[in-house]
């Protein structure tokens, strides 16, 4: 898949995004089939992919005369970015600041802890 940069997203446009990314590409009918529920409507799937379009977050391309919708970027790099907008919007850009509130809030499980102190071991060995 193409690299672009990923763009902040709305709720409306994420949840068109994720059945995006699993279908990887299809038709504004595929992708209003393929919506959890609550549906939306055609014509609301086929105005967000437009809008989508816009922002650079999907591509199309013409197949007869169906247009094909596909990603513009991976689902992991629309994270990273979302995550990078919260960090420099509440946490003053440290992403340790919200790894420690993440924490803060909910106890993380043994297997979850066992991860942290195996990455935090690894970090002390390198510095």
């Amino acid at each position: 898949m193409p690299r672009s940069k990923p763009k902040s997203l709305t709720k409306a446009e994420l949840r068109i995004m994720q059945v995006l990314w699993k279908l990887q590409h299809g038709t504004v009918a595929d992708v209003a089939a393929a919506m959890p529920k609550p549906p939306l409507a055609y014509t609301t799937v086929l105005t967000m992919l437009r809008i989508l379009e816009q922002k650079g977050a999907v591509k199309r391309r013409l197949e007869g005369r169906a247009h094909i919708y596909y990603p513009a970027f991976e689902q992991d790099d629309a994270a990273r970015n979302a995550i990078g907008d919260v960090v420099q919007a509440f946490f003053k850009n440290s992403k340790t600041a919200l790894a420690m509130r993440l924490i803060a809030e909910e106890r993380p499980g043994k297997d979850e802890l066992d991860r942290m102190k195996a990455l935090i071991a690894k970090y002390e060995e390198e510095a």
